[in-house]
């Protein structure tokens, strides 16, 4: 998964290895394990995560290799503890771990935080890229503002960024952040040559705008899931979305293209 793709990947929450069969059939492009009900970035099982691996291997060895990504949490400002976690998760074998800066306000905290994160990770599995995550609440939060993100990530040897909203109560990234500034936090990361994504709460409605903006990964949960991200993922909401990501894809394209 490159940073500044020319058109974005589709990040797909699951929060089980049947959520995760069900998302490969239908063309996910990046699997996302986590458990919702612990928040934005909740962290699953081990159990559950050893066993989305296996079926990206499977999968591998049928020929198509699909990432996968761990949501390690968005709890407080506590680098050991989440050490230990990214310690876990890069040995269950997966190939991005998600982390929430939501404990941390200034840059500083913030690149000792996930300079943790970063050295526990990759003592573990060398390969493993590691996503910090900010989000489009931060004023009310108190936690680090988006747009300082990518220098924090680039100080701490991370491998992306990404926005995401901390309450699912409806509103979008784009209710809580105008436009110039999502197209400035994608351009950050673009210069420094991170991995850049955006999630909250995000639908077919924003799929132009996203295309607009350039994002390397677009994440999604609730709007491909029957009664919003905590129910169960719906493989025709899915593949809805997928074709119509596709589809205006397409329609960006210079004729003859």
């Amino acid at each position: 998964m490159p940073p500044n793709r020319s058109s974005p990947l589709l990040m797909t929450s699951v929060s089980d290895v049947e959520e995760a069969a069900a998302a490969l059939r239908e063309g996910a492009d990046v699997l996302d394990v986590k458990d919702p009900r612990e928040g934005s970035l909740g962290a699953c099982p081990p159990a559950v995560l050893r066993a989305v691996v296996a079926l990206r291997d499977r999968a591998a060895a049928a020929g198509r290799r699909v990432p996968v990504s761990a949501a390690l949490g968005d709890a407080p400002n506590r680098p050991g503890t989440f050490a230990l976690a990214a310690s876990g998760a890069a040995a269950c074998g997966v190939d991005y771990l998600k982390i929430g800066l939501r404990g941390v306000r200034e840059q500083d905290d913030s690149a000792v935080f996930l300079s943790a994160i970063v050295e526990a990770a990759r003592a573990v599995a060398p390969g493993v890229r590691v996503v910090a995550a900010a989000y489009a609440e931060a004023a009310a939060l108190g936690s680090i503002e988006p747009m300082l993100l990518p220098d924090v990530a680039t100080r701490s040897g991370a491998d992306g960024c990404l926005i995401d909203t901390a309450f699912k109560d409806g509103r979008t990234l784009f209710d809580h952040l105008d436009l110039s500034t999502v197209s400035g936090f994608v351009a950050a990361c673009r210069r420094r040559g991170l991995l850049c994504g955006l999630a909250g709460s995000l639908g077919p409605d924003h799929l132009p705008l996203l295309l607009e903006l350039g994002p390397d990964v677009i994440g999604v949960r609730g709007a491909i899931c029957e009664g919003g991200r905590s129910g169960r993922l719906d493989p025709r909401r899915l593949s809805s979305l997928r074709e119509a990501l596709l589809g205006a894809i397409a329609g960006r394209r210079p004729p003859g293209a």
